[in-house]
C-alpha cells in the first residue's frame, strides 16, 4: 500500500516532463497529464479497497516519527486523495490549444493537493500548501482578462503563508514538534492555553485564505469572476476543500479546545452572512456564484465547530456536495458572465444548461430529496443540538441566510426561463464539453439521492474515523529514543 505516495510523486514528475514531451509531440504532451491522473485514481482506488478501511501510516524514508515525514491514510485522505485525481482529470483543460505551461502547473496543484490530503505534519502540510498557492496563481494568471486580481490573490495567499507559518512557528516552540500524531500526545498540555490559541487562530486565517474563509476571502469574487471557469471550478471545488481538510485534522488532533471551537463558529458565520448578503446583490453571474462559494464555505466552517463526530459528519456532508454543484455551476456560466440582467429568456437558447442551472440551484437551496437539503438537515440538527446562545445565533443565521440564497438563486432561474421580455436575447452558447461536464455533475447529484443511505452510512463511518483522535495516535507509531527504523505501521 506504500504505492500511495505514488499520488504526489507521479504529477510532480510528469509536470515537469510535460513541456520536453510537448516539444517532441504536441498530442503525447497533451495526453500525458490525463494519463497520469488516470493512472493516479487507480493507484487510489486499489489502495482504498487493499486497505478496506483500516488506516495506517507511511514513514518516508523509513525514519519513524516525529522525526521523519509521515502521511498518514484513512477513509478521509483517500477519500479527498480519490477526488483529487477525479476532479483534476474531469476538469482538465482538454479545450483549445494545447497549453504545456498551464497543463503543468495542473499537475502541480494535483501532486500538492493529494500531498495536503495525506500530510501526518505540519511542516509537509505548509509545504504542499505553498505549491497549491503558486500552482493556483500560476492557474488563475492563464486568464489574461485582467493581471490585477491575480496579483491581489498572490499578495494575499503569500499574507496568508506567513500567519500560517507564525502560528506553526508558536506550535514548535510550545512542543517541540511538527509531527500531528506527537503533537495530538503534547496538546493537552502544551497547547491548551492563549498562546495554543494565537496559533490556531493565526493557522486559521493563514489556510483559510484557500478556504475562502471571512475575513481573508476578499480575492474570491475578483478572481472567479477572471480567471478561467474550469480554474475556478477547481479552486471552488477543490482546492477549498483541502484547505478545510487542514484546519478539520488540527481541530481535531491539536486544538480541541471549545475556546477554537468558538473562533471557528464565529468567522465561519461572518462567511455565511456576509457571502449570501453580498451574492443576493450581485448582478454579475460570476461574482454572484463567488459569493455563495464564500456563504457555502462558512457553513462548512459552522458544522466543524460542532463538538465530536456530529459537527464532522455535517461539514463533510455540506463539503461533499458543494464540492459536486459549485464546478459545474461555474462550467455553466462559461457563456453566461455578464450582466444577470442579458440572462432574460437564456434558457430558449440552451435548454440543457437551464434546467442543470435549476437543478443545482435547487439542491444549493436545500430543496428535498436533493443532497443539499439532507446536508443542510445535519447541520441544522447539529446546532439546534448544541448548549449556547451563539450555536444558537448561528443557527437562526443559517436559517435567514438559506432565505437569501433561495431568494437570489430562484431569481436567477426565472430570469432564465422569462418569456416576456421586451427585446429577446442574444443566444446564450456554451461549449459542448462545458455542458457534457456540468451533465456529469449533475448525474452525480442523482444518483446520491437514489443511493442516500448507503452514502450517508458511508460518510458516517468516514466522520467516526476522522473525529478519533486516539485511533489516529494509536496508527502513527513515535520512535523512542531507541529503535529499529520501519517503512509502515
Amino acid at each position: 500500500m506504500n504505492q500511495i505516495v505514488l499520488i504526489v510523486v507521479l504529477p510532480l514528475l510528469a509536470a515537469f516532463l510535460v513541456p520536453i514531451v510537448a516539444r517532441m509531440s504536441a498530442s503525447l504532451g497533451a495526453a500525458l497529464g490525463p494519463l497520469v491522473m488516470g493512472v493516479c485514481l487507480w493507484i487510489t482506488g486499489t489502495v482504498a479497497i487493499e486497505s478496506a478501511g483500516n488506516a495506517f501510516a507511511i514513514n518516508i524514508g523509513g525514519f519513524m516519527p516525529p522525526l521523519g515525514i509521515t502521511f498518514f491514510v484513512d477513509r478521509l485522505a483517500l477519500l479527498f486523495a480519490f477526488l483529487t485525481a477525479l476532479l483534476v482529470l474531469v476538469l482538465w483543460p482538454f479545450q483549445g490549444e494545447h497549453r504545456p505551461r498551464e497543463h503543468a502547473l495542473t499537475l502541480i496543484l494535483a501532486a500538492a493537493s493529494g500531498g495536503l490530503a495525506l500530510s501526518g505534519d505540519l511542516f509537509n502540510i505548509y509545504v504542499f500548501y505553498e505549491l497549491v498557492s503558486v500552482a493556483s496563481f500560476g492557474l488563475v494568471a492563464t486568464g489574461r482578462r485582467s493581471s490585477a486580481p491575480a496579483i491581489r490573490y498572490l499578495i494575499l495567499s503569500g499574507f496568508g503563508s506567513v500567519l500560517a507559518l507564525v502560528g506553526i512557528a508558536l506550535v514548535y516552540t510550545q512542543t517541540g514538534t511538527l509531527n500531528l500524531a506527537h503533537l495530538s500526545q503534547l496538546a493537552p498540555t502544551h497547547l491548551i492555553n492563549p498562546i495554543g490559541l494565537a496559533a490556531f487562530a493565526l493557522i486559521l486565517l493563514g489556510v483559510g485564505v484557500k478556504a475562502e474563509l471571512f475575513p481573508v476571502n476578499t480575492w474570491v469574487p475578483e478572481v472567479y469572476a477572471t480567471a478561467p471557469n474550469r480554474v475556478s471550478a477547481l479552486l471552488a471545488g477543490l482546492v477549498s476543500k483541502l484547505a478545510a481538510l487542514v484546519i478539520l485534522r488540527l481541530l481535531v488532533l491539536v486544538f480541541a479546545q471549545e475556546q477554537a471551537l468558538l473562533v471557528m463558529l464565529l468567522l465561519g458565520l461572518l462567511g455565511v452572512i456576509t457571502g449570501e448578503l453580498a451574492a443576493w446583490r450581485a448582478q454579475d453571474m460570476n461574482r454572484m456564484l463567488a459569493y455563495s462559494s464564500i456563504g457555502q464555505l462558512g457553513m462548512v466552517f459552522v458544522a466543524f465547530s460542532i463538538p465530536g463526530e456530529t459537527g464532522v459528519f455535517a461539514g463533510l456532508a455540506i463539503a461533499l456536495h458543494h464540492l459536486v454543484v459549485k464546478p459545474a455551476l461555474f462550467l455553466l456560466a462559461a457563456r453566461w458572465g455578464g450582466a444577470l440582467s442579458g440572462l432574460a429568456g437564456a434558457a430558449g437558447g440552451n435548454l440543457p444548461a437551464a434546467l442543470l442551472f435549476t437543478l443545482f440551484a435547487l439542491s444549493l437551496v436545500g430543496v428535498p430529496p436533493l443532497p443539499g437539503f439532507w446536508a443542510k438537515l445535519l447541520l441544522v440538527m447539529g446546532l439546534a443540538e448544541q448548549v449556547g446562545p451563539l450555536y444558537h445565533f448561528a443557527l437562526a443565521g443559517i436559517l435567514i441566510a438559506t432565505v437569501v440564497e433561495a431568494n437570489y438563486l430562484f431569481r436567477i432561474v426565472s430570469t432564465l426561463f422569462h418569456r416576456d421580455s421586451p427585446a429577446s436575447p442574444a443566444p446564450q452558447k456554451h461549449s459542448g464539453g462545458d455542458i457534457a461536464t456540468a451533465g456529469l455533475f449533475g448525474a452525480s447529484l442523482i444518483a446520491a439521492v437514489l443511493l442516500l443511505i448507503p452514502l450517508s452510512q458511508s460518510l458516517k463511518t468516514i466522520a467516526q474515523q476522522t473525529a478519533d483522535a486516539a485511533a489516529y495516535r494509536a496508527v502513527v507509531t513515535l520512535a523512542p529514543t531507541t529503535s529499529t527504523l520501519g517503512d509502515t505501521q
